[in-house]
């Protein structure tokens, strides 16, 4: 039994088919950004970790929780991750452990808060966006994560709300191989598979660190519903 209740989970990563158009998801273009092989993306090493919360707190979680997701350094396709809580002076934590290295960590919140007031900057085109196929009811089945809570409920995976986020930084920002850095995510509601979804960004920061990088505040609604917000972190050009 791990922290608060919350226990240990062990998968091995896969490297999804629908991130390929994200070249740093293949091992050319990995390799040209001077990785070894193909990065596993980052909302499904995300997937990995939400399974600890999501398993010992359950569909609570999943409508009103959230966490703050960091990535320390890639996780391969074929990787043995463990997903190991603990409790430290931040609260809940979950590690994402490749090796005994610490790959990503999941900063988790039972009660995901109020909705945070919206902010100025360069609003992006909205988006319309059926929860199907990529962003189905099945993105953590398919990844590897062995929870049934979202096939059994018939909602979508909490890590289709970054995986949105992404849709946005892929299609509206990123020029040539992009990685996402952070997130910080509030669940309002679950959302219904097959339901469609409004995406509506904005871009708060532009910066320079190990390249070009965007922050964007994003706000998903299902049938006029808040379902998520999310501040988005990106390396939109790679150095």
């Amino acid at each position: 039994m791990g922290a608060e209740g919350l226990r240990s989970w062990t998968v091995r990563a896969v490297n999804l088919p629908e991130h390929a158009g994200n070249s740093i998801h293949t091992d050319a273009g990995a390799r040209a950004a001077g990785f070894p092989a193909a990065l596993v993306a980052g909302v499904t090493t995300y997937a990995y970790l939400t399974h600890p919360p999501a398993a010992g707190w359950g569909l609570e979680w999943v409508a009103s929780g959230g966490g703050e997701v960091r990535f320390r350094s890639p996780v391969f396709d074929g990787d043995e991750v463990v997903c190991a809580p603990a409790v430290d002076d931040d609260g809940q934590r979950i590690d994402a452990v490749v090796g005994g290295a610490t790959r990503a960590t999941l900063r988790a919140w039972q009660d995901g808060g109020p909705v945070p007031a919206p902010r100025d900057g360069e609003e992006l085109p909205p988006r319309r966006i059926q929860l199907t196929g990529h962003w189905g009811a099945d993105y953590g089945e398919r990844a590897g994560d062995d929870l049934d809570l979202y096939a059994r409920h018939g909602i979508v995976h909490p890590a289709v709300w970054p995986s949105l986020a992404n849709n946005v930084v892929h299609t509206s920002l990123a020029r040539g191989s992009w990685i996402h850095v952070r997130s910080r995510i509030a669940h309002h509601a679950t959302a219904p598979a097959g339901a469609w979804a409004d995406v509506r960004s904005v871009v708060v920061d532009r910066f320079h660190r190990s390249g070009e990088r965007a922050v964007l505040d994003v706000r998903i609604e299902v049938d006029g519903q808040l379902v998520a917000t999310l501040e988005h972190e990106a390396i939109i050009a790679l150095p």
